[in-house]
Order: C-alpha cells, then structure tokens, then sequence
C-alpha cells in the first residue's frame, strides 16, 4: 500500500500585541544603602527595586523616559525572602527584584531628596 502524503498545515502567522507597560509601573522604588550610595558616587549607578515581571529592555527604557538620561547598562538580581523573627512571632521579609542601573558619564541623576538645614 502505498503511504499517503501529509498534507502541510498552513501556518498563520499570530500577532499578539504586548502589554502596555506603563515606566511607573516597573520601577517601584531606589534602594538607599552604603553600598548603593557609593556606588552611585564613584560608577554613576543607581540601584532601585523593579517589578517582579520587568525585564532588563523593559528598565532601561523606564529609567530613560522617566529621568531623561542615557542608559548604558543595567544588571538585574532576584533578591529572595529572607526568614525573620521578633520574639516569638515568625515571618518572611518579601522576595523582590532588584536592578542596578549604569548611566552614561555626562548625566546624572538625583532620586534622593536632600534637605538643606
């Protein structure tokens, strides 16, 4: 017997739009630290809690429509939930997603409010 032929499916092509992200939705807050603040001093980076679901295309283009600068780089880091305890009371400091942010050497940036005294 002779073995029929598969018939090719016709592929459509499937257009989904993306979601719209709005910037303000993906960076949440900065992170004030020594280390953060140092680093913002001497390698122009600004580290800052992001979105769970921000990725590191969807950070750069918040951070540059927000603060109109030039992004150079960015590293994201999953920070995980730690265990904490006060007393006899157990719980867990919330996982988030954390990104540090290289901005170009001509801009700058000030997320902090400084207070003049």
């Amino acid at each position: 017997m002779p073995r029929k032929k598969k018939e090719e499916a016709v592929v459509q092509e499937r257009k989904f739009a993306a979601p719209q992200i709005n910037s303000f939705d993906v960076i949440i807050a900065p992170i004030v630290t020594e280390k953060s603040m140092q680093l913002q001093k001497e390698q122009n980076k600004v580290t800052m809690k992001v979105a769970k679901n921000a990725n590191k295309a969807q950070v750069k283009l918040a951070v540059e429509q927000i603060f109109d600068i030039r992004v150079v780089d960015v590293k994201i880091i999953n920070v995980a939930a730690k265990a904490k305890r006060v007393g006899r009371y157990e719980g867990t400091v919330p996982a988030y997603k954390k990104a540090i942010v290289t901005i170009a050497p001509e801009d700058n940036i000030n997320l902090y409010k400084e207070e003049n005294e």
